[in-house]
């Protein structure tokens, strides 16, 4: 789906413009009808500044939701969109920004984190727009990306007990233990096409021995994959992170920002806001829109709104524009601590009126147009898991911890390098320590870990109970089996907090889909009303990031103010023949692919030497090595390998000319 803007007055053009930009929609190639750079092109160029196609004097913008689509959609109507700030407003259910970016608490009462963010260098909407937010604690000038950049290019980040099992034996993570077989079915996955996988599960499509592999203990903790998620989504996951996968065993590939989710990113960027004057609107739950339908155009009309308990109808004027969050990934988290398992108030099937759901379900019942909520928030037993937020002062937990860490957890260095998971848990259980302090106010003998865990319906290893039925001394007695210090689990008690978080729709995003499920970020028709976040349809984005979020946002803005403005496709790396060779050795376990050495004994002595991964042994660069794999894969025809050997060195020596 391409969603278009309107062209301005003094560009005339019979052919809509195209905000969001599809790499996969078409061949590109440079031609006089098109001055565009190619759709996934990121950089400078794409910096630019639009004039406006549609005046923002006297319109004004309403946002429903503060989280970071939201805070995203009211950046951009500002920088790109020439709006002032005075005439946005955001409404939120809450009584704090942030949406599922939160973090709180103390060191008293435990603090409290429902995520983490682990993101890469290519998370291209978002550094857009962080490096036009003050940091907060550097000099006026220096921005959020610029401090982002200072702690992770002086810390690097990475694992060295990325997998455990057997009651705290690190399990050999060096490789993804990926047969060739199973390799295969990786590779035929990255080339089936889009539109084939509708409704597909992961375990529908992946033998039962694949969900066994070091690869798929990885990939589902790091991400929060679960068997039966959409098999779709994973594919998207293998394009949008094939530059990462040389880096996904030891978390080398990631980034953390220095905080926790909410003094990171959203303290800075509501600061940027209101300093603007952008208005939030707190306790103001919007749950259905009042629309005009005039043939094919629907225009939003008013806000049904529960405000402080009352209903009310906002009007919203014809040209207002209206940006909306359809759905919600912590909606309805309930809560727990020490001596209390959460306890959830939603139903498997149905969230019920006054939740954050309310919203898409109603516009759903308007128009087929804006897609399926039912197919996500349908069955909570499979888009739901925990998570709990340790605050630890000294205990046989954090000397445990010492002994797992990269740095010394104290030093405000990267600690654990990412998750820790447990292969052997029957809850899938991980768990993290981030650099300290993880809050500001953090006292200095206080550590923050989280941890969380996939399988909801199955009995600990220890606690005979699911994760949801559990205290959270129960779970702490959990984690500390699978460390190997359950015989010191009072001392650990004694000197550690804990706080839960049961979430139903978690994974809601992930769940299978088929085209039509989710409505596009601006329905055809719609004149004045975006849609944003982790449940609208996108050319090529994945969900469950940021960056995907803050993208939502921007097509919207640019789309509804008619800015001749693109949104590029994601990174290109996964069509970089770098990314591409050193994914396909990673999926090999580190050892040369098939063909590797035919391509090191042509290329080796060529401008093009460094796009190979080097090779591990000795004879890599002789022709007996390369005629030994030539052999593998073409069997062992003694004269027709000749000829092609001899053809391959004729080859080589008229790419690389003796010196004379």
């Amino acid at each position: 789906m391409t969603d278009k803007a309107a062209t301005p007055s003094d560009q005339p053009s019979s052919t809509p413009f195209v905000v969001e930009a599809d790499a996969t929609a078409a061949y590109w190639h440079n031609r006089a009808d098109n001055m565009l750079p190619p759709p996934d092109m990121m950089g400078a160029y794409m910096r630019n500044r639009p004039v406006p196609g549609q005046s923002v004097a006297g319109r004004k913008a309403w946002i429903i939701g503060s989280g970071i689509a939201g805070l995203a959609a009211a950046f951009y109507l500002i920088r790109d969109g020439g709006m002032a700030g005075e005439d946005i407003t955001i409404l939120d259910a809450l009584q704090i920004e942030g949406g599922s970016l939160d973090g709180a608490g103390n060191a008293e009462d435990g603090y409290i984190i429902r995520g983490g963010r682990e993101m890469n260098w290519n998370y291209d909407n978002l550094w857009d727009m962080f490096q036009d937010v003050q940091a907060l604690e550097l000099p006026e000038g220096y921005s959020v990306l610029d401090e982002y950049r200072l702690v992770n290019d002086n810390d690097p980040n990475f694992s060295k007990a990325r997998l455990m099992h057997r009651q705290g034996e690190i399990r050999d993570f060096a490789t993804l233990g990926l047969t060739r077989s199973q390799q295969w079915e990786l590779i035929r996955l990255m080339l089936k096409r889009k539109e084939d996988l509708d409704d597909i599960t992961i375990e529908q499509y992946f033998s039962a021995d694949f969900l066994e592999t070091n690869f798929w203990f990885l990939w589902r903790s790091m991400f929060a994959f679960e068997n039966w998620h959409s098999l779709l989504e994973m594919k998207l996951y293998m394009h949008r992170f094939l530059d990462a996968i040389d880096g996904l065993a030891d978390m080398s590939a990631l980034v953390f920002p220095k905080y926790n989710q909410f003094d990171s990113f959203v303290r800075p960027l509501v600061d940027h806001l209101k300093a603007r004057g952008v208005k939030v609107q707190f306790g103001t739950r919007a749950y259905d829109l009042a629309m005009r339908v005039a043939g094919d155009t629907r225009i939003v009309t008013g806000i049904h709104a529960r405000i402080d308990g009352i209903d009310q109808v906002m009007p919203v004027a014809e040209k207002d524009v209206v940006f909306a969050l359809t759905g919600s990934m912590t909606e309805g988290t309930a809560y727990g601590d020490m001596d209390h398992a959460p306890v959830l108030e939603r139903g498997r099937h149905e969230p019920g009126a006054d939740s954050d759901w309310a919203l898409w379900k109603n516009l759903a019942q308007q128009s087929p147009l804006f897609g399926k909520p039912e197919k996500f928030y349908g069955d909570t037993d499979r888009s739901m898991w925990e998570s709990v937020t340790l605050t630890c002062r000294p205990s046989p937990l954090v000397e445990r911890l010492k002994q797992l860490s990269v740095n010394d957890p104290y030093s405000g260095r990267t600690v654990t390098g990412g998750i820790i998971t447990f292969t052997d848990s029957n809850w899938v259980l991980s768990v993290t320590c981030n650099r300290q302090p993880h809050f500001p106010d953090q006292p200095k003998d206080v550590l923050v870990l989280w941890v969380y865990a996939l399988l909801m319906d199955k009995d600990g290893n220890r606690v005979a109970k699911p994760m949801p039925a559990c205290t959270g001394r129960e779970i702490l007695e959990e984690l500390c089996h699978h460390l190997g210090i359950a015989d010191q689990i009072e001392a650990v008690v004694a000197n550690t907090k804990t706080r839960l978080a049961l979430m139903p729709y978690i994974t809601a995003m992930f769940m299978p889909r088929a085209a039509g499920d989710r409505p596009h970020v601006v329905p055809a028709g719609c004149v004045n009303l975006g849609l944003m976040g982790q449940f609208v349809e996108t050319s090529n984005d994945i969900i469950f990031t940021m960056d995907s979020s803050i993208r939502t946002a921007r097509v919207a803005v640019y789309t509804l103010l008619g800015l001749r403005k693109q949104v590029p496709d994601i990174s290109p790396t996964q069509y970089d023949i770098r990314a591409l060779l050193k994914a396909a050795r990673a999926l090999n376990n580190g050892e040369p692919f098939p063909g590797e050495r035919l391509l090191h004994r042509l290329l080796g002595k060529t401008y093009y030497a460094h796009i190979l991964p080097p090779l591990p042994d000795r004879d890599h660069g002789t022709r007996e090595a390369a005629e030994r794999e030539l052999g593998a894969l073409l069997g062992k025809g003694g004269q027709a390998l000749g000829v092609i050997g001899g053809w391959l060195e004729r080859v080589r020596d008229s790419l690389v000319p003796p010196r004379g």
